[in-house]
C-alpha cells in the first residue's frame, strides 16, 4: 500500500533569450498571464500561457521572495516544473529607475507628438514595458518596506 505526498516545492526555471535568470526549487510563482494574474504553487493544472510585461514574484523554500522583471513571454507548467520563457527577463539588481522613468517620458512624447512616419504600436509597445518595469521597481520596494 503506498501514499501520496504532495510535494511542497516545484522546479522554477526563468530564462531570457540572453541568459537563464534563475532556476531553483520554489513553494510558489506569481505572475501575469495574458488572461489575468496567476498564482502557481505544487501541483498546479498543467497550463501553457502568454505572459504581459510585468514583475513575475518567485517564492522561495523557506518563504523568502525574489522579483524580476519580464518584458513578456511564455509560462509552462508541468507536474514537477515551471517554465518562465521571456524575451527579456531581468533581476532586480540590473533594472535601473531613471533609465525606465526617461524611456516612459519618450513614449508618452511621442505618442502625445504623432508626426510623419510614426509608429504607434511601436510607441505604444514601449510605454507599456517602461511602465511595467516602473511597477516591478515598486513591487520590489513595498517588499523592501522603502
Amino acid at each position: 500500500m503506498s501514499t501520496l505526498s504532495k510535494s511542497t516545492n516545484v522546479q522554477c526555471d526563468i530564462v531570457s533569450a540572453e541568459e537563464a535568470i534563475f532556476s531553483g526549487s520554489v513553494e510558489m510563482v506569481v505572475a501575469t498571464g495574458t488572461e489575468g494574474d496567476l498564482g502557481i504553487t505544487p501541483g498546479h493544472t498543467p497550463l501553457i500561457t502568454g505572459l504581459n510585461p510585468g514583475p513575475i514574484r518567485v517564492i522561495l523554500e523557506g518563504g523568502e521572495e525574489e522579483i524580476y522583471y519580464l518584458s513578456g513571454g511564455f509560462l509552462e507548467i508541468q507536474p514537477n516544473n515551471i517554465k518562465v520563457l521571456a524575451d527579456t527577463a531581468l533581476r532586480a539588481t540590473d533594472m535601473n529607475e531613471a533609465a525606465a522613468e526617461e524611456a516612459k517620458k519618450q513614449a508618452e512624447q511621442a505618442l502625445a507628438n504623432q508626426q510623419g512616419e510614426f509608429d504607434y504600436s511601436r510607441a505604444a509597445t514601449q510605454l507599456a514595458e517602461a511602465a511595467a518595469q516602473l511597477r516591478t521597481l515598486q513591487a520590489i520596494r513595498k517588499k523592501l518596506g522603502k
